[in-house]
């Protein structure tokens, strides 16, 4: 049996919540995994992720459940790891499908409201930092991929940590519109900055879940992971 380890930030505020969270949806993971065990830890929850480690074999995998290969996947997710040889997978937010899983799950949701693509606003929520242009760069490129697969009336761009902010992004906007979090997790940017900002907008439309709660995307994860250890 191969091991994954779903990884995600959590909240270090209050880190129960998250972890419990993270491992409810690795279960859903690993009921579409063939022979993988997956597991979940967040950086967050204290000495959580050593001891996952510490029962993984040489041969496990890490998949880092984040929008943006930044700072957490390139240098604090390897200094957790230590010496254990485990192997980083690329992140959600720069997997090449995404665009195109999201367009799927966003006509579904069209589908259900008898809500034209032309005829409707979409807002997507994104952190965005003011430290590094990378989480930006990423957002941008995914609106800009999805603009390319979708016609919306329009497609716009907000972030919690840098201008132009989400009430910004939402402003003028009417009621069939869609937000969009472009976050992994629903931490607390999306509970608490996400709703503030669209109200400070006055947004009527509807928010959907974070990407990374959106129905494809548990089975491209699963995807990934088998095609990590080359199963099909």
């Amino acid at each position: 049996m191969s091991h994954a380890i779903i990884v995600a930030h959590g909240q270090p505020s209050d880190p129960e919540p998250a972890e419990a969270a993270l491992a409810a949806f690795a279960a859903k993971v690993n009921a579409l995994t063939e022979h993988v065990a997956v597991h979940s830890a967040t950086l967050a929850a204290p000495g959580v992720l050593d001891a996952k480690l510490d029962r993984a074999p040489e041969n496990a995998v890490i998949y880092p459940l984040f929008m943006a290969k930044g700072w957490f996947v390139t240098s604090a997710l390897p200094k957790r790891l230590g010496h254990h040889p485990a192997r980083i997978l690329d992140p959600l937010g720069i997997d090449p499908d995404l665009p195109a899983l999201t367009a799927e799950a966003l006509r579904s949701e069209l589908s259900d409201k008898h809500w034209a693509a032309r005829s409707t606003d979409l807002v997507i929520a994104a952190h965005g930092s003011g430290r590094s242009r990378n989480p930006s760069t990423v957002a941008l490129q995914f609106a800009k991929q999805l603009a390319e697969l979708m016609a919306f009336k329009s497609v716009r761009v907000g972030f919690v940590e840098e201008p132009p902010s989400i009430s910004d992004a939402a402003n003028g906007t009417e009621g069939q519109a869609l937000c969009l979090p472009f976050f992994a997790c629903a931490g607390g940017h999306v509970q608490e900055d996400v709703p503030q900002e669209l109200d400070r907008a006055g947004f009527s439309g509807v928010v959907l879940p974070v990407v990374g709660e959106l129905p494809p995307i548990r089975q491209q994860i699963a995807k990934k992971i088998n095609a990590a250890f080359g199963s099909a």
